[in-house]
């Protein structure tokens, strides 16, 4: 049986955010050096992944980078619902980091 962590337990930081009305940032952050490589050298961490995660299409992902001087990765998304229009119902983007949490990562 292999031992997994969520990226709940190895991240510092879990969060999401407006990248402008009609995109959400995602960032995870680690202030352990092992968990971060652990996480960027896994393989889970893909397109494939964030699509099923957040239900969309690949092309609405913009950009997923791994960035090693902070312990990093974010990931741009296209918002289901440009921010501020009616039926939107997370205007900063705040709280849309959740599905990120229980994301298992063999250890």
């Amino acid at each position: 049986m292999t031992k997994t962590k969520t990226l709940y337990e190895l991240a510092k930081v879990l969060r999401s955010k407006n990248s402008g009305p009609f995109e959400l940032t995602l960032d995870v952050i680690f202030d352990n050096k092992e968990y971060y490589e652990k996480v960027k050298n896994s393989g889970v961490i893909t397109k494939g992944l964030i699509c099923n995660l957040y239900s969309i299409e690949e092309r609405d992902i913009s950009a997923l980078v791994f960035y090693d001087p902070a312990m990093a990765f974010k990931v741009t998304i296209k918002r289901p619902i440009d921010s501020g229009s009616i039926g939107e119902t997370d205007v900063y983007g705040a709280q849309q980091h959740a599905p990120l949490m229980d994301v298992e990562i063999p250890m």
